[in-house]
């Protein structure tokens, strides 16, 4: 007997995005375009598009690479407890260790968590067991 209770891969998915989202909303006041969440098993990959805030791309345009790059690894540091919260309140399990980098120059950030195990969810109809 399948578990229903359980959230798909997908479900879990896009609940971190749209959470991710609106963290970067809230806490940055910025709008991303994108936010694309790949779990695999107990690791969990994440791609920001556009993530690079308007102070930050001010400072670059500018000239100032050194100090956007300062502020940006600055607002990492803040935004990364919250970030992690998140992916514990979501997934319900803990993250053991957590990889952050952005690029300004294509304003992509790229987040690696890995947890403590595999989340517990539902395989979809066409997703194959791992």
């Amino acid at each position: 007997m399948k578990d229903t209770s359980l959230p798909t891969r997908g479900q879990l998915e896009r609940r971190l995005s749209q959470k991710i989202q609106a963290l970067y909303r809230s806490q940055l006041d910025h709008q991303t375009s994108k936010i694309n969440c790949q779990l695999f098993e107990a690791t969990l990959a994440i791609i920001i598009e556009e993530s690079i805030t308007a102070p930050e791309q001010l400072l670059v345009e500018n000239g100032q690479n050194q100090l956007a790059e300062k502020v940006r690894s600055d607002l990492e540091k803040a935004i990364q407890p919250q970030i992690q919260q998140v992916i514990e309140e979501v997934l319900q399990v803990s993250v053991i260790d957590f990889l952050s980098d952005a690029k300004l120059d294509t304003g992509r950030t790229g987040m690696i968590a890995v947890l403590a195990e595999n989340p517990a969810l539902r395989h979809a109809k066409r997703e194959k067991p791992s």
